[in-house]
């Protein structure tokens, strides 16, 4: 199998690469070199000379391209009807091993012969569903609003072991605190307008709330309406009372409700008026029941 011109792919240590090739022909060849020396020259010995010589001649340029070192003949590779068992067990979904079980080779060719046939990873046999989700059709229709909590940070990692060597002294690093990142992003277009803010108040979020109206009405954007989560910057009075001021609608997501488990739903079983209704799955015995009173 021959590659293409231009698509040489030598080893590092190789003296010669494709433009080296045509070099080495073209003294050789127009301009009357000896074998000798152009081996001198090209630090290659005469046996490479005359092999690059000898292809040139025989295929032209094509033939000083790299050539695959995969043999001409395979005489131990297995036969086609054999890979067409394999393609056929593994289509029944029969793993590697099993495969090589049944047809009594090694798992190591069966492994080659599966990925040789890009048989390697079965799809699943449920697919997988196809993920669903929401977009408005024109940007400024829905703005999100959201807040990131950030940690500030004083020291850099290169005075680590300067701040071990603090610690064991007993001298302690001031409170840094926190910073608050409020971020809008349109639903349609994804543009991200973020502001840094000292803290996730009522004010805070509305002061923020009125920049991201600017900032994305410079760009040409008229919002209409805002989503936020439950967090209480965004259900205090404030905020949608300044919302519902510059025209927009504000919606909240769904809040979080912890759903019950089957644990929890056995534990709140509906009870009767002389006490808790009982497992209607257990077994009665009534007698039993009346040897353990008395």
């Amino acid at each position: 199998m021959q590659q293409a011109e231009g698509q040489v792919h030598s080893h590092k240590n190789a003296r010669l690469g494709f433009a080296g090739r045509i070099c080495l022909v073209e003294r050789v060849l127009g301009d009357g070199w000896t074998v000798p020396m152009a081996s001198a020259a090209f630090g290659i010995s005469p046996q490479s000379v005359r092999k690059w010589i000898r292809r040139y001649r025989a295929e032209g340029r094509a033939g000083l391209a790299d050539r695959s070192s995969r043999p001409h003949h395979s005489p131990r590779r297995l036969s086609v009807t054999l890979e067409q068992r394999i393609a056929g067990l593994r289509r029944q979904r029969k793993s590697g091993p099993t495969i090589a079980d049944i047809l009594g080779l090694s798992l190591s060719t069966v492994g080659d012969v599966l990925r040789r046939l890009g048989l390697g990873r079965l799809p699943p046999l449920v697919p997988r569903p196809v993920v669903v989700r929401y977009e408005r059709e024109h940007p400024g229709e829905l703005l999100h609003l959201d807040i990131k909590k950030l940690g500030r940070i004083g020291r850099s990692a290169a005075r680590r072991r300067l701040l071990a060597h603090e610690r064991q002294a007993g001298y302690r690093q001031a409170q840094l605190g926190w910073e608050y990142l409020h971020v809008a992003i349109d639903d349609c277009s994804r543009v991200a307008d973020a502001e840094l803010l000292p803290d996730a108040s009522v004010g805070s979020a509305v002061q923020f709330l009125e920049h991201a109206l600017a900032w994305f009405g410079a760009l040409g954007v008229a919002i209409r309406s805002v989503m936020t989560d439950n967090a209480f910057c965004y259900a205090k009075r404030r905020f949608p009372a300044t919302a519902a001021a510059l025209g927009l609608r504000h919606l909240r997501t769904r809040p979080y409700r912890r759903e019950p488990t089957a644990r929890q739903s056995a534990s709140f079983r509906p009870r009767s008026a002389n006490g808790p209704t009982p497992n209607p799955t257990a077994p009665h015995n009534n007698e039993l029941a009346l040897s353990a009173i008395f």
